[in-house]
């Protein structure tokens, strides 16, 4: 008799796998797409890295959590961070920079 345990476990896995990685994805995608579209010379201003060095590590980071690095291997880590970093440091920067205008 085999037990209904191992196949909940890896159910509850994979559903918690999966949103993780949407989560992942949906955060490194807004910050890349937001840098991209940011003024380079509004990321000098803002004491902080110039916009080739943003996009690369965003794009570096989204692009490893694509190719199915996983959310919770060191690549995902490392790429929720960054973009976690650039939402919540460098978007409040910029915004004040550009005295808030824009549709971000």
């Amino acid at each position: 008799m085999v037990s209904a345990a191992p196949i909940f476990y890896l159910e509850v896995k994979f559903i918690i796998d999966l949103a993780l990685l949407v989560f992942a994805l949906v955060i490194e995608g807004v910050a890349f797409v937001h840098c991209l579209t940011q003024r380079a010379d509004a990321l000098t201003a803002s004491d902080t890295l110039p916009k080739g060095a943003w996009l690369a590590i965003l794009g570096i980071c989204l692009l490893l959590t694509l190719l199915g690095f996983g959310v919770l291997s060191i690549f995902g880590l490392i790429g929720i961070a960054a973009s976690l970093i650039y939402l919540l440091d460098v978007r409040i920067g910029l915004r004040d920079v550009t005295n808030g205008r824009g549709f971000w």
